[in-house]
């Protein structure tokens, strides 16, 4: 063994020998008192019980920090498969999708009447509760991709074989707890112990694994009142039982068995159909609908979404005319900043309010109007040198974040809108207990986007996503209740589309950049994708928005 130099944040270097474990060379709790669950090191985000074999900086984790919180949830996670796998073995338990801070889970159960559910679910709860008080470890391990196989196969995981079925690796890291094992797709905490606090709340058929946020770490949150997100994970649930494809590894057997196309093109006719039915929503509304508001967060295939709802509309005998509210933007001089005194385009006030309105009461009104235009090189907005008069049998269609916030169209009467809310809500898992984030799917279509059509590298786009996010959360996503209807943008083989695409710009991100860590983590995320060609991409898909090639005029 040779000696290694290592450097706790906050305290002088120490001398230790290669092969000492992280955890060994950090405090067990933080000056709140809040357990450490992981560390940075060295600019990855690593699991304590990982060896040193180099000279490291590091940086304890706790359910506070962003990537700490990740751990926990993760390990909830884990440790729920692993509480399932043991009491219905023959059933599959799958994690669906995010539920304010905590997520949405079902179970295949043999019966589903609400008293045996709610029996169930308290079984489950009680016997994850035990192994909390037992505190067992949870220890990284690697084994042999026979012997992975071999365990995976033994214990009835066929999502995890089809998974390993198109990876290969000639060794396979797994997490163990007892007797179970789980593919190590993320770093978990060390022991069972410390996920004391968490809570599983029955909803319809499945439950809701409600976790603590990170700022808020010592209570549970209420649910969030989005009951329609429960309307649209079951219907997007049922589209993966129409097409037959629900994890990765069954995309990745599709994909190189040539038999992809059929699924690609399933999805596609229920992304029209489903526009067909908002289309016909519209027309049907009395009083008759004017303006039509399309919101949702960013890279969620708005601008796609409103160039084909107005091609329905048009079947419907509209005459629509399409706005985008980027066209609004104040310029560089007077949007407002933020707390750190930087520009924030993610605020309402960024936009040209009354200049907007103005424009679209006039519009409504029958008078001809020269909309506005906005030049992002110069940062600046000018009139459009042609006038706009809105035809007989007319609907506006207009675009934007904040096309829901009540603000942004005061004067506009609220019967004569019908808003609309898109996000990306994939029914497809990696496997059964690692579910696809919404975020991931949005981060990596707008890297690629920015690379392709703003001359933007993968560090800018992620060193501009905290302040995305935190202008979601602000701006977006405290109206998405409001919505008339609500289209889900996500197209299950979308990510193998983009992983080739993607790929390559996160690997030009140098470890250290502090946008490493997220590179690292999404460029593993990506290796689950066998990769599929672009061409097999229909030209007015939402996913052409981001890769090009678009049939449409943007």
């Amino acid at each position: 063994m040779r000696a290694i130099t290592v450097t706790v944040k906050g305290s002088p270097p120490v001398v230790v020998s290669t092969g000492t474990r992280i955890g060994d060379l950090l405090p067990t709790v933080n000056s709140d008192g809040h357990p450490v669950l992981g560390a940075i090191a060295n600019n990855m985000v690593v699991p304590l019980f990982m060896p040193l074999m180099t000279d490291a900086t590091l940086t304890p984790l706790t359910i506070q920090d962003p990537h700490g919180w990740n751990i926990y949830r993760t390990s909830l996670c884990f440790l729920l498969a692993k509480t399932a796998h043991t009491l219905y073995p023959d059933l599959e338990c799958r994690v669906r999708n995010s539920v304010g801070a905590g997520l949405y889970c079902t179970v295949q159960w043999p019966d589903r009447s609400p008293a045996a559910i709610e029996a169930h679910i308290k079984r489950l709860k009680a016997a994850m509760q035990e192994t909390i008080r037992r505190d067992l470890p949870i220890t990284p391990t690697t084994v042999s991709y026979e012997a992975a196989t071999h365990l995976f196969r033994e214990s009835g995981q066929t999502d995890k074989l089809h998974l390993l079925a198109h990876r290969n690796p000639p060794v396979v890291c797994l997490a163990q707890c007892g007797s179970f094992f789980e593919l190590s797709q993320e770093p978990l905490v060390p022991r069972t112990g410390l996920l004391e606090l968490f809570d599983l709340i029955p909803h319809n058929s499945g439950f809701v694994l409600n976790v603590p946020t990170s700022a808020r770490p010592r209570e549970l949150p209420p649910l969030p009142p989005h009951e329609y997100l429960f309307t649209v994970y079951h219907e997007h649930i049922e589209w993966g039982k129409i097409v037959g494809i629900t994890t990765v590894g069954e995309l990745n057997q599709a994909v190189v068995e040539k038999r992809v196309d059929d699924f690609v093109h399933t999805i596609e006719a229920l992304h029209d159909k489903k526009l067909a039915r908002i289309a016909d929503a519209i027309v049907q509304r009395t009083p008759p609908v004017r303006l039509v508001l399309v919101a949702g967060p960013s890279s969620a295939g708005k601008t796609t979404f409103s160039k084909r709802l107005i091609t329905h509309l048009r079947v419907n005998g509209y005459h629509p005319t399409l706005i985008s509210t980027d066209n609004y933007f104040v310029g560089d001089a007077r949007n407002p900043r933020d707390a750190a005194g930087n520009l924030d385009y993610e605020h309402i006030e960024s936009m040209d309010l009354p200049r907007l309105n103005s424009d679209l009461l006039r519009l409504m009104a029958g008078e001809e109007v020269y909309l506005r235009a906005f030049d992002f090189k110069t940062k600046e907005g000018y009139d459009q040198p042609t006038a706009t008069r809105l035809p007989e049998n007319s609907i506006i269609v207009m675009e934007g974040i904040h096309s829901l916030n009540p603000q942004l169209t005061a004067d506009v009467p609220q019967e004569q809108k019908f808003l609309i809310y898109i996000n990306t809500l994939t029914q497809l898992g990696v496997d059964s207990s690692t579910r696809i984030s919404t975020t991931d799917t949005r981060i990596i279509r707008r890297m690629v986007r920015d690379h392709h059509f703003r001359n933007r590298s993968a560090i800018e786009t992620l060193r501009m996503w905290p302040s995305i996010a935190r202008g979601e959360k602000r701006w977006i996503y405290p109206y998405q209740h409001l919505a008339d209807a609500v289209f889900n943008s996500a197209l299950d083989y979308e990510l193998a589309v983009l992983k080739p695409l993607a790929a390559p710009l996160l690997n030009q991100i140098k470890p250290w950049d502090e946008a490493y860590i997220e590179a690292r983590r999404l460029s593993g995320f990506l290796h689950n994708f066998s990769p599929l060609a672009p061409d097999i991409v229909p030209g007015d898909s939402i996913l052409r928005e981001y890769i090009g090639g678009s049939q449409l005029t943007y």
